[in-house]
């Protein structure tokens, strides 16, 4: 193969674009369900606060 081949073949590859989707992906997934968990955690918080109070 010439070097022109070569670079016409490396040019037409998108497997690497396409784990860097994959990757931007799983990584926006990963950001959504830190940001529910953590809203979770201030109501769940809030609730026991106060229960707490009421109880006492």
């Amino acid at each position: 193969m010439t070097l022109k081949c070569k670079w016409a073949e490396f040019l037409a590859d998108e497997s690497g674009a396409t784990a860097i989707e994959y990757g931007l992906i799983a990584a926006g997934i990963a950001l959504a369900i830190i940001e529910i968990i953590h809203a979770l955690g201030i109501n769940l918080v809030a609730k026991l606060q106060s229960l707490a109070t009421a109880l006492k």
